[in-house]
């Protein structure tokens, strides 16, 4: 009897799990067909029939979906196939948020400026393997398609491109579309890539590093050109004269000297200028502006190379050398003017007397000279020079100072011109000869009064007996 009511109690039990467990199972599944799923029917037949709903969508729980393989059957997938993202991925550097992890792992290259997919053929980097792909192509001459077409085709200059948004971007050349702007300073832009590059102006970011020198860079094309001081390459040269660039835009602006083109005219004095940085910094001329200034003595400057070549006489610098006779210049200028005292090159010439110079400076002096122009003068005794560097040494009358030192007698003398004809005294040179007795002397204008004798000029007259 013990073993009857035993076997009834287990079978009782055995009953009631199973019961438990279809009903834990129908639980499950419509759990799984309700909360995610979209697009299932909701017809209720009944007051009993209950209707779960979520933040998406409204599901009904009858036994119209009673099994898994009707879930399946069903028209949307169940919640194991979709889902609903609601995490985030934020970017602990700059604080963006990403819906997905690997989206983060892509942008965290922006940061670290890796760029892990290589081509092959030119070894250029990317960061994103559908970048590579898309560059390939330029070697392949493949297209979307994979026909060894382009087959897209601008319809107003007819120009062909491998894929549809290359020729989206090419399109705002025509229709001056500038859809992307910088929120701190309004300027736009057709492409956002060009948006992202301008903002490192204002966050300072510089992405890119010399690796000879360590010198940063804002833009990769400003590294690449940067290196071209390292290796020594000048890929553009002019087809003219053989000089040779590192930019082809200093090539560009070359050219213009062959050509004679001058596009960027001064509205005030309407000269004209081959660069447009040239021409801005001419514009300080007239507006008095002066923003750059040496930190040594405070001197300031209208143009940064101004400043450059100033800096030099702090630091002694003499960085460009005459191959001739080894003279060292501060400007390289300077060492072209040189060059034509050992050529006897004189290109300036004065339209008014003829007379010819080595340098358009020392031209432009000379004008003053017809034009009676003194544009420097002495504040203490208002005398008006022709020339800075007079007004400099006649400075130092009213001083009293003398720089300039005999090494032999220890004389001082207040200009080096000075100095160097007292030295003629102690070399005994005679640099300036006759070319009729032979008779030397220490100085030109010497040698021009003892001219008269043979010439039988007097060009002093007495104002009183004539």
């Amino acid at each position: 009897m013990f073993k009857i009511v035993l076997l009834m109690l287990c079978c009782t039990d055995l009953l009631d799990y199973h019961s438990t467990v279809d009903e834990e199972k129908t639980e499950d599944l419509t759990e799984s067909c309700s909360d995610k799923s979209k697009g299932l029917p909701q017809i209720s037949h009944s007051t009993e029939q209950s209707v779960f709903s979520s933040e998406c969508v409204r599901v009904d729980t009858s036994n119209q979906l009673d099994t898994a393989e009707d879930c399946k059957q069903s028209d949307t997938p169940c919640d194991d196939q979709v889902r609903v993202v609601t995490g985030k991925h934020t970017c602990h550097v700059c604080n963006k948020n990403f819906i997905r992890s690997s989206h983060l792992k892509r942008h965290m290259l922006t940061h670290t400026g890796e760029r892990p997919f290589t081509c092959k053929d030119c070894k250029k980097t990317f960061t994103q393997s559908c970048s590579l792909k898309f560059h390939m192509r330029i070697h392949t001459g493949e297209d979307c398609g994979q026909t060894g077409e382009r087959l897209f085709s601008c319809k107003v200059c007819y120009k062909m491109f491998t894929c549809s948004t290359h020729l989206k971007r090419h399109m705002r050349i025509h229709t001056g579309e500038r859809p992307f702007t910088c929120e701190v300073c309004g300027r736009t832009f057709s492409c956002s890539f060009n948006l992202k590059c301008h903002m490192r102006i204002h966050t300072g970011e510089r992405l890119f590093s010399c690796k000879v020198c360590y010198k940063m860079f804002t833009y990769s094309n400003d590294l690449k050109r940067h290196m071209l001081i390292h290796t020594g390459e000048r890929p553009f040269t002019c087809e003219v004269c053989k000089t040779k660039f590192t930019q082809s835009s200093s090539l560009k602006d070359h050219m213009r000297i062959h050509t004679g083109e001058r596009p960027f005219t001064c509205e005030v004095c309407k000269t004209k200028f081959t660069q447009s940085s040239s021409l801005k910094d001419h514009m300080r001329i007239h507006t008095g502006e002066r923003p750059f200034t040496c930190g040594d003595c405070g001197r300031k400057f209208s143009c940064s190379f101004n400043l450059k070549c100033h800096m030099r006489i702090h630091t002694g610098e003499r960085p460009f050398t005459c191959e001739v006779c080894k003279t060292k210049f501060t400007q390289s200028s300077s060492l072209k003017d040189h060059m034509r005292i050992h050529t006897g090159e004189r290109p300036f010439t004065c339209g008014d007397c003829g007379r010819k110079f080595s340098c358009s400076f020392n031209l432009k002096c000379h004008m003053r000279i017809h034009t009676g122009e003194r544009p420097f003068t002495c504040e203490v005794c208002k005398t008006k020079f022709t020339q800075s560097s007079s007004l400099k040494c006649h400075m130092l009358i009213h001083t009293g100072e003398r720089l300039f030192s005999c090494k032999v007698c220890n004389k001082m003398f207040t200009r080096s011109t000075h100095l160097k004809r007292h030295m003629l005294i102690h070399t005994g040179e005679r640099p300036f000869t006759c070319e009729v007795c032979k008779t030397k002397f220490t100085q030109s204008s010497s040698l021009k009064d003892h001219m008269h004798i043979h010439t039988g000029e007097r060009p002093f007259t007495c104002e009183d007996c004539n």
